[in-house]
């Protein structure tokens, strides 16, 4: 079971998603931005250093909003989404493909990674 971590990160009515680059494992699924958990290093410590990584901002990392166990054919995760904030810079695409701020209606105009399904039914349905 790996440990992951993920982000999310919202303005006003949107929230931050981010597609996977194309030579890595679900390549340009979308996905909310986060990692794996390094070996001493607490779940908040390791988003913090994934979206400093992956879009170049500090985030205050707030709240759980779900955790969840996925099994990929390669790998299974339990996934920690917690509620963060910005609390520095603006993200930019420094590991992935794209990013886009969307509303949760325009959800079902995404491809995204199997493990964030319930995530996104929970947004759809208005869960904050």
């Amino acid at each position: 079971m790996v440990e992951v971590v993920a982000a999310l990160i919202r303005s006003g009515e949107k929230f931050l998603i981010c597609q996977r680059p194309p030579h890595k494992a679900r390549g340009l699924l979308w996905e909310f931005v986060g990692g794996k958990v390094e070996q001493g290093e607490s779940k908040e410590q390791a988003l913090v250093r994934e979206c400093r990584e992956e879009l170049g901002i500090t985030v205050s990392v707030g709240e759980v909003f779900c955790t969840l166990v996925h099994e990929y054919p390669d790998i299974c995760v339990r996934l920690t989404l917690f509620r963060c904030t910005i609390a520095e810079g603006e993200p930019r695409r420094l590991e992935h493909n794209d990013l886009q701020w969307i509303t949760p209606s325009e959800i079902p105009m995404y491809a995204f990674c199997p493990a964030d399904e319930e995530i996104l039914r929970r947004i759809m349905h208005g869960e904050r």
